[in-house]
């Protein structure tokens, strides 16, 4: 009761990412190039996870405002999917079931769109933010979906490969037209200042996105297109919003900048899930 809930998030984000990188330790060592990034995927999509069901946890109160009005008993949505968040986290990590909670998570994901985003979206067309949010999710379920039907599926690989496409192409123009927003999943934070050029990062990160989802519209190196997604998003994480969150002092603005580390690292997570293909077979193979 004396621990703040942003503890929370933290922990069981920085544990199941230690897990995760544990329990893959001989796939990235086996691995070589291109295919050690992609064998992160599963790690980067747990972690998020994690942190999204401790949320769903300690900040239930304020999170059952989300929920559709229309639904009966709305605080039990909220600690239901924060059980399915971490049941799917535990499953990645372990490797345990994973076609199933891959395909579980991707389904939820999408219920999560029809049900939240999309309406959301629509109802305020002139809202930037709620399209970005919508396709954010989606391209989650569509990772989850390439990772449930890697070598058996290949509808499941198509949807996560348009989805994913599709959302870097939108991203990639909305950080055209605003380039003084934090670049990678576009939102309505402003790069700090104290990045050097903060002001015209939207661009570069902008035509990177546009040709990287183009690629993956045209199945142009597919693949290589994916995990280069999947490496910029990792590559925001580390060396951006990991330093906006360290550099954050205010307790309230925490939990924001913990959500930004989760969001842009589970993007490109799942960029590396559709990339996956070849790398992912022998795991898919386990019970």
């Amino acid at each position: 009761m004396f621990i703040h809930p942003v503890f929370w998030l933290w922990f069981a984000g920085l544990v199941f990412l230690s897990a995760g990188l544990i329990a893959a330790r001989k796939e990235l060592a086996a691995a070589t190039g291109l295919d050690r990034w992609i064998a992160l995927g599963p790690v980067f999509v747990a972690a998020p996870l994690a942190v999204f069901a401790a949320e769903h946890f300690v900040l239930a109160n304020s999170m059952e405002q989300m929920v559709p009005a229309w639904l009966p008993a709305r605080l039990f949505w909220v600690y239901f999917v924060g059980c399915a968040w971490l049941a799917a986290a535990i499953s990645l990590v372990t490797t345990k079931l994973l076609r199933l909670s891959a395909t579980l998570l991707g389904v939820m994901f999408l219920l999560i769109v029809f049900t939240v985003h999309l309406p959301n979206a629509i109802s305020n067309p002139g809202d930037r933010l709620g399209w970005i949010v919508a396709l954010r999710e989606t391209a989650f379920a569509g990772g989850a979906w390439a990772l449930a039907g890697t070598g058996k599926r290949t509808w499941m690989a198509l949807f996560g490969r348009f989805s994913m496409a599709i959302a870097a192409i939108y991203f990639g123009l909305d950080e055209l037209l605003h380039p003084q927003f934090t670049p990678g999943v576009p939102d309505t934070k402003l790069t700090p200042s104290w990045v050097p050029l903060h002001a015209l990062w939207g661009y570069p990160a902008g035509v990177f996105l546009l040709v990287a989802g183009a690629a993956l519209i045209f199945k142009f190196k597919p693949r290589i297109a994916a995990a280069s997604i999947g490496i910029f998003m990792t590559l925001l994480t580390l060396f951006l919003f990991v330093p906006i969150l360290a550099l954050t002092r205010d307790p309230s603005q925490m939990t924001e900048g913990i959500n930004f580390v989760a969001d842009t690292l589970m993007f490109g997570g799942a960029a590396f899930l559709v990339a996956a293909g070849v790398f992912l077979p022998a795991i898919m193979g386990r019970p």
